[in-house]
């Protein structure tokens, strides 16, 4: 199982939607990334700079290649919200020589995600959000994706072939990213239903 993820994907606003688009920054995540059963989040040992990221994620239902835009949906059934960790000053590290993002993405854990719903149950965009030790810190809207999950879909199986159990992870909303430490509670919704809900340790 692959988990895909897409780099600055979101705008804050639709004015601000970029025209054309740049190249969509795709990374991959192992599948130890993931966190289920609303299980602690440990912070890694690796860093002293763990950020959050609030995401929709995509599960493809079937195999696919070359797949067209217009077909995407056939190969989505069901849609979750997790937290994308990245390791800030594991990714700065990296930067500084023009590495990937691999490792600071990549620890044990840092996929924390709910259970995944139907697709069919939604109707247009969705509404998703997360809390910060009670605070609301992101609010997002899959309208305000610079590439949308069809193009997303599409633009990564012209490289791999997709397969029934792998996640595509949508990107965050433009605002809001910051740190988390030992304590800290996150609750992730989805369309207003709290869906994801764990303590850091």
């Amino acid at each position: 199982m692959t988990i895909i993820g897409i780099g600055k994907n979101y705008v804050n606003t639709p004015e601000e939607m970029p025209s054309p688009k740049w190249a969509p920054i795709i990374f991959t995540k192992p599948e130890t990334t993931l966190l289920k059963n609303n299980a602690p989040f440990e912070m890694p040992a690796v860093s002293n700079e763990v950020a959050y990221e609030v995401e929709l994620a995509y599960r493809i239902s079937k195999t696919g290649k070359n797949i067209n835009e217009a077909d995407v949906m056939d190969y989505v059934d069901a849609v979750a919200v997790c937290i994308d960790f990245t390791a800030k000053d594991v990714l700065k590290k990296s930067r500084e020589n023009k590495g990937p993002w691999a490792l600071a993405k990549g620890f044990d854990g840092a996929t924390p995600i709910s259970e995944f719903v139907s697709i069919d149950q939604f109707e247009g965009d969705i509404n998703f959000a997360l809390n910060l030790n009670g605070e609301r810190v992101q609010t997002g809207n899959s309208s305000l994706m610079v590439y949308n999950l069809p193009q997303i879909v599409s633009y990564v199986s012209q490289f791999m072939t997709l397969n029934p159990g792998d996640i595509i992870l949508s990107g965050t909303p433009a605002y809001g990213v910051g740190l988390v430490k030992a304590g800290d509670k996150l609750l992730a919704t989805l369309e207003g239903k709290n869906v994801l809900d764990f303590e850091v340790k």
